[in-house]
């Protein structure tokens, strides 16, 4: 059996969305007060910046509503 090669545009398109999405995370985490955010700030930095669905994650529930 012989595997077919992924599309090299695909995985490109998958690298620019991951680190766009992980460039936004990070910087909301950065910017948000400790008491706007779930949990401790540096374990969302390094989950939501190198993971897709840990950025996912983080903006679902990390955040704490302000107000």
């Amino acid at each position: 059996m012989s595997r077919k090669r992924p599309d090299p545009r695909v995985l490109i398109a998958a690298v620019v969305v991951q680190a766009v999405v992980g460039t936004l995370t990070v910087r909301d985490i950065a910017r948000r007060p400790d008491d706007q955010v779930r949990g401790p700030k540096l374990l969302w930095k390094l989950w939501g910046g190198t993971n897709t669905f840990g950025a996912l994650i983080y903006w679902v529930f990390g955040r704490k509503r302000a107000g």
